[in-house]
C-alpha cells in the first residue's frame, strides 16, 4: 500500500518512477485544493497515468482505487495529489480541462483487489504464449510486457522491434487466444530496461527504473569530450545503449572546455609534430606526444598558446616545456610507536619458547618409553651357541 514517503523511500522499492512531493508541507497543498486530477501509477509503478476525482473522497499518496478502464475498469495506486500535479500535467503537456480525462470511481474495495489479483497471475503465462505465437508468425519483434487490466476485459502488449511490425493478424489470434481486447504499444530498449529493473555498474538500482523518466539520445560523443575510452562493453548499460549517466556530467565538461584554446590537435616543435590526445579539465592541462615516442607531455594552456602563437609567426621553438604532475598520493611515513611496556630480552623469550616446544614433542603417558637401565636377570638373553 505504500509507505507513504511522498517520494522520499530510503528501500529503493516503492519509489519506482515517483516524483518527490516538494509541495506536500506547503499550505497551498492541502486536501481542498482546486486541482481535482490524481496521478496513478499501474503494473507495480511501470506505468502511470491520471484521472479526474469526480467522487467525495479524499484521497492520499499510497490509497487503492478503482478507475475507469476499457469496456470495464482497473485499479490503481495514488502516487500524487494536489498542486504538484499541475505540474506534471504542464509537464506532460495535458490539458487540465479536457473531457477526455477518464474518472476515478471508488476506493479500491476486496472483491477489486481480489479480481485483479486473479488477472494479474494470468500474465506470466501470457507472456510466454505471446511470444511463441509471434515466433510462429515470423514477426520480427519481442514481446517485452503483458498488462493485463485489472477485470481482465483488456491486455497491452508492449513489444520491441527495430523496423515496422504488420501485427494486424497477430491481434487476431492474440485476442480469440487470450479472450481479451488487445492493444499493442511499441516500446525501446531504454523502457524495457525501466520496466523490468535492476543493479546497474555503480551498484545502485537502475536510473531508469527509479526516477529517470525522459530518455535522452547518447552518443559516443559525450565519453570523448570526458576523455572516457571508446569501449562499448563498459559504456552500455543493461538494455544495450550506452549508459544515460554519460549525460549527466557532460554540461559540466563543455564549460570547462571553453576556456582551453581550439585548433590546438597538433603543435610544431623542434622533435616534430607534437599530437593532442587528452585534455584534462581539473588541472588545466593539455597532454600531447610526439612521433616516434610513447611519452606524455603535460603542457598548461599558456603554453599551447603561446606555441601556436609561435607557429603561427613562421617559428619553431625548441622544446615543449612540460610541467610535472604529481599523483597527488602523499607520501606514506613509517609511524613511529613508543614502548610503554618495557625492554624484553631475547633470551627470557627464546627461554620460553624453548620450554613451549619441549612441551609440544613430549609424548602422552602411556606411549613414554620405559627408563633406561641395567637389564634384570628375567630379560637377559641366553648365550649364543657358536
Amino acid at each position: 500500500m505504500g509507505c507513504k514517503s511522498n517520494g522520499g523511500c530510503s528501500s529503493g522499492s516503492c519509489n519506482r518512477m515517483n516524483v518527490y512531493d516538494w509541495l506536500a508541507n506547503l499550505p497551498f497543498s492541502d486536501p481542498e485544493s482546486t486541482c481535482r486530477i490524481i496521478e496513478v501509477s499501474f503494473n507495480s509503478g511501470s506505468r502511470k497515468d491520471y484521472f479526474r476525482n469526480t467522487t467525495t473522497h479524499i484521497f492520499e499518496k499510497g490509497d487503492m482505487i478503482t478507475i475507469e478502464g476499457v469496456s470495464g475498469f482497473d485499479v490503481g495506486m495514488v502516487t500524487l495529489t494536489g498542486e504538484i500535479v499541475r505540474i506534471q500535467l504542464k509537464k506532460h503537456d495535458i490539458d487540465e480541462t479536457d473531457p477526455n480525462i477518464k474518472k476515478v470511481l471508488r476506493r479500491a474495495g476486496d472483491k477489486d483487489l481480489e479480481i485483479m489479483q486473479v488477472n494479474k497471475a494470468r500474465e506470466k503465462e501470457a507472456i510466454i504464449r505471446s511470444r511463441a505465437i509471434a515466433r510462429q508468425m515470423n514477426l520480427d519483434m519481442k514481446i517485452s510486457e503483458v498488462e493485463i487490466q485489472a477485470d481482465g476485459r483488456k491486455a497491452t502488449f508492449f513489444y520491441i522491434a527495430d523496423d515496422r511490425v504488420d501485427f494486424r493478424e497477430l491481434i487476431k489470434v492474440y485476442a480469440r487466444e487470450f479472450k481479451v481486447k488487445v492493444e499493442m504499444r511499441q516500446i525501446g530498449a531504454r523502457q524495457e530496461a525501466a520496466k523490468v529493473g535492476g543493479i546497474g555498474s555503480c551498484g545502485r538500482e537502475l536510473c531508469c527504473s527509479t526516477w529517470l523518466t525522459d530518455f535522452k539520445s547518447v552518443n559516443t560523443t559525450a565519453a570523448r569530450y570526458q576523455n572516457l575510452s571508446i569501449n562499448q562493453s563498459k559504456l552500455s548499460g543493461q538494455c544495450g545503449r550506452l549508459k544515460c549517466c554519460l549525460n549527466y556530467e557532460l554540461d559540466t565538461y563543455l564549460d570547462a572546455l571553453q576556456q582551453f584554446p581550439d585548433n590546438a590537435e597538433t603543435l610544431q616543435v623542434a622533435k616534430g609534430i607534437a599530437t593532442l590526445i587528452k585534455k584534462d579539465i581539473f588541472k588545466n592541462l593539455m597532454w600531447y606526444v610526439l612521433p616516434d615516442s610513447n611519452k606524455q607531455y603535460p603542457l598548461t594552456i599558456e603554453r599551447v598558446r603561446k606555441i601556436r602563437q609561435l607557429n603561427s609567426q613562421g617559428n619553431t621553438p625548441a622544446e615543449l616545456e612540460a610541467v610535472e604532475v604529481s599523483t597527488g598520493k602523499p607520501k606514506e611515513v613509517e609511524p613511529e610507536f613508543v614502548d610503554v611496556v618495557g625492554q624484553i630480552s631475547l633470551r627470557s623469550l627464546e627461554k620460553a619458547d624453548k620450554k613451549r616446544r619441549s612441551k609440544d614433542h613430549r609424548p602422552p603417558p602411556n606411549q613414554q618409553r620405559p627408563p633406561q637401565g641395567p637389564p634384570r636377570k628375567d630379560d637377559r638373553r641366553p648365550p649364543r651357541n657358536r
